[in-house]
């Protein structure tokens, strides 16, 4: 499986709406030039993402568009699944299963494991995590393994 480059300007183009002042709204020029994509091309992922509920389009003199949600409310995973469809691994979890060994297949199980563990990287990763870790953005691990870590020493001095 290879995210699309759609999937992958659909994230850019949502990152460069979130860095802005809530409700403020963006033309798709200014965010296609800003993050080096094609217009026309973003244009037509910003429909999805708009279909999807993820984005608002506001027309008029000060239109353009703005994020439907707060940044930490929209997951990597949606913006995802509304450009690039739900993300299946194997064909026995398609909505009309073809393959022959529905039901008790060891690479069924694998396979569905592997993309329960993308879907869970993805689903909780937000649009706030990407924008505030920028190019270094990691997704914070499930609740089950974070640990806390002890702040700095105090520097004592005689």
């Amino acid at each position: 499986m290879q995210i699309s480059r759609a999937g992958e300007y659909g994230v850019l183009g949502l990152m460069n709406l979130a860095r802005r002042p809530p409700g403020q709204t963006a033309m798709i020029e200014e965010v296609s030039r800003m993050e080096r994509i094609p217009g026309s091309f973003l244009a037509k992922i910003f429909q999805h993402l708009a279909k999807a509920g993820l984005v608002r389009s506001i027309r008029g003199a000060h239109g353009g568009f703005a994020l439907a949600r707060r940044p930490a409310q929209i997951t990597v995973l949606e913006i995802i699944e509304a450009i690039e469809g739900k993300i299946i691994f194997q064909r026995c979890k398609l909505d009309k299963p073809d393959c022959e060994h529905i039901g008790g297949c060891a690479v069924c199980g694998l396979f569905e494991q592997a993309q329960d563990g993308v879907k869970e990287v993805l689903s909780r990763t937000s649009l706030r995590h990407l924008v505030a870790h920028g190019k270094a953005a990691h997704p914070p691990p499930p609740a089950s393994r974070r640990r806390s870590r002890p702040g700095p020493r105090p520097v004592r001095r005689p």
